[in-house]
């Protein structure tokens, strides 16, 4: 297998999600122009020059856009291997990838945010503790922050006390998003349609930048949904499951 970098210059061309073909798609310009802005920030996004969802993407974690403290680190933000990639080596490659990179920098080690068992979004908790990956910390409800250090003596990183109980003081549904991942942008709009339609309070939050984040009331910023102040889910909604979720709900 051969893999590829994305850089500036060949960020338009490459194709980043099997999902979407047409780099027209406001998926696919939402997610290049959020991961145009990371790369100067030190992000790397390494995918195999097939199409398809095998790829990883890291950041140092002090440019990442979650609620934690891992000064050093390096954090993966995405890491999937899916389909006909599964079961050939293509995982370690890119992994090991990361490491090497992280080690080549001096960090500290590598942090990723995942759950005690697989859900959707999230990295695999099974195949990262068999890579020698070990909890660091926990946030409600079922959120994980999984870390491998490079030193004995390396610092434990840990969420921001804001995320570790994820409550917020609106009524209805709130659902926070980013363009970190490419689907938001389609769904929120849809959803945005269907709750208006049908009177449902619904309001959703951008975080447009690390600042707003890293300061998140919950640990997963890709997509969260709250309804009554409360966290349901970091599952992206579409109207059939968000329909669902208002008849379980409210």
């Amino acid at each position: 297998m051969e893999y590829i970098k994305l850089t500036l210059e060949n960020l338009d061309k490459e194709h980043i999600c099997c999902a979407i073909s047409n780099n027209k798609d406001i998926q696919v310009t939402s997610k290049k122009a959020w991961l145009s802005e990371r790369l100067k920030d030190g992000l790397v996004f390494l995918k195999s020059t097939e199409r398809g969802k095998c790829f990883i993407e890291y950041i140092p974690a002090e440019n990442a856009w979650c609620p934690i403290e891992a000064d050093g680190y390096m954090h993966i933000n995405c890491f999937w291997v899916s389909g006909s990639f599964k079961g050939h080596g293509y995982a370690n490659d890119l992994l090991n990838a990361c490491i090497a990179d992280a080690k080549a920098q001096g960090k500290n080690g590598i942090t990723v945010i995942s759950s005690p068992n697989k859900m959707p979004f999230l990295s695999d908790p099974k195949y990262l503790a068999y890579k020698g990956f070990s909890v660091a910390d926990k946030a409600e409800p079922f959120f994980t922050l999984l870390y491998m250090p490079f030193d004995d003596n390396a610092p434990v990183p840990k969420f921001k006390d804001s995320a570790k109980t994820p409550q917020i003081d609106k009524q209805g549904f709130i659902v926070y998003y980013s363009h970190g991942c490419p689907f938001t942008a389609k769904y929120i709009p849809i959803v945005e349609q269907v709750a208006k339609e049908k009177g449902i309070p619904f309001e959703s939050v951008l975080l447009d930048s690390k600042e707003k984040a890293q300061k998140a009331p919950m640990a997963w910023t890709n997509y969260a949904v709250f309804y009554n102040g409360q966290y349901v889910s970091n599952e992206i909604l579409n109207e059939k499951k968000f329909l669902d979720l208002v008849a379980q709900l409210a």
